[in-house]
């Protein structure tokens, strides 16, 4: 797959087979979202971001699309500029793929925008844009290991993608999780006594991670209650099981879209950080509404606020969030709760809702 060079990260001939196969899986799905949909007549892919990565990664996505026999055209960013009256003919029959900031504020209608998030920017070069709006994300703080973090539904929908990018992404954090957010287990704790789950109970801990909820689910449904913790990510499962024995937690392997568990089964459902990595809320919350029964409750929680955790990934709040208490109260009750709580405070996320 040749490519340009890029300072600092390493070609694809140094990369192990693992690390290939995940980029082969990433440039495939970004592939099938250029399969011009009905009504679609642009070619035009740009690949933008704070640094070098953005050329890596439309270096890379325009060497699978050759490989797969797809005409296709790169541009570096430096063409914004030398090929400005020759390059959109190009577009006809053929992708073009251009990368850099300059081509930001050309007037393209892209048939794909694609933001490259990666660590900070040491120099304030993109002068506060970090991609709002783009079509799709990819996170590549790690260049050998990239993954589709949002695509929107039109151009490919979530059954396409959201499985294999949600393992690679978890799978690979899984078991420095504790040591990174072990400090957080008293927000947890605190967020789980306030939600005044039920003695006796049963409780779905869906995202469960490293189960660091699990001793604060014991603790406030008694030696009797049953926490089901659920993930879709094995490496996270296994780093869950010191704490699963510990409080008598049964462990799922689980897509929260398509949960094992019988309708109405449980009282209360815990969630964190869970609704943002969902391709669909909606459809997310209406599953968790499915197993439980009338009156139980789900509590959604992150140990940070929603402003303090957007401005560590260096984007904005915007209105149509998921978890925006409008947007949540209208999209909770369309799936069959109630909105009963809302706290979103610098240092929490913490909603609370009633099944209807």
């Amino acid at each position: 797959m040749p490519e340009q060079l890029h300072d600092g990260v390493m070609g694809w001939d140094g990369l192990s087979a693992e690390q290939r196969a995940r980029w082969i899986t990433v440039l495939d799905h970004l592939g099938s979202a250029l399969d011009s949909p009905p009504g679609v007549a642009s070619r035009l892919v740009l690949v933008d971001g704070t640094d070098e990565r953005a050329g890596l990664l439309a270096d890379r996505l325009a060497g699978r699309l050759r490989e797969l026999g797809r005409p296709c055209v790169r541009l570096p960013g430096s063409s914004c500029v030398s090929d400005r009256d020759g390059w959109p003919a190009r577009a006809n029959g053929t992708l073009v793929i251009v990368d850099g900031p300059h081509w930001r504020a050309e007037p393209v209608p892209w048939q794909l925008s694609i933001w490259v998030r990666t660590p900070p920017a040491r120099k304030n070069g993109h002068h506060g844009y970090r991609g709002d709006g783009a079509g799709a994300v990819i996170d590549l703080h790690d260049p050998g290991w990239p993954v589709l973090r949002h695509i929107e539904p039109w151009l490919l929908p979530g059954d396409w993608w959201y499985r294999s990018e949600s393992q690679a992404f978890f799978a690979a954090r899984a078991a420095t999780w504790d040591t990174k957010f072990g400090a957080d287990m008293p927000a947890y704790a605190a967020a789980i006594r306030e939600a005044g789950l039920v003695t006796g109970g049963v409780v779905a801990d869906v995202g469960c991670g490293t189960g660091r909820a699990f001793p604060a689910i014991r603790d406030a449904i008694g030696p009797y209650g049953k926490i089901l913790g659920l993930d879709l990510t094995p490496q996270m499962l296994a780093e869950a099981r010191p704490r699963a024995r510990e409080c008598a937690a049964d462990l799922l392997l689980a897509d929260a879209r398509r949960l094992p568990v019988a309708r109405a089964r449980v009282d209360a459902v815990f969630a964190a950080g869970l609704v943002n990595h969902l391709p669909d809320p909606v459809s997310g919350l209406a599953e968790l509404a499915r197993i439980t029964r009338p009156g139980g409750k789900l509590v959604l929680f992150h140990p940070s606020g929603r402003a303090a955790l957007a401005a560590r990934h260096g984007r904005e709040l915007r209105p149509d969030e998921p978890l925006a208490e409008d947007v949540l109260r209208e999209s909770s009750a369309r799936a069959g709760w109630a909105l009963t709580g809302y706290d979103d405070s610098p240092h929490r996320f913490h909603a609370v809702a009633v099944r209807q």
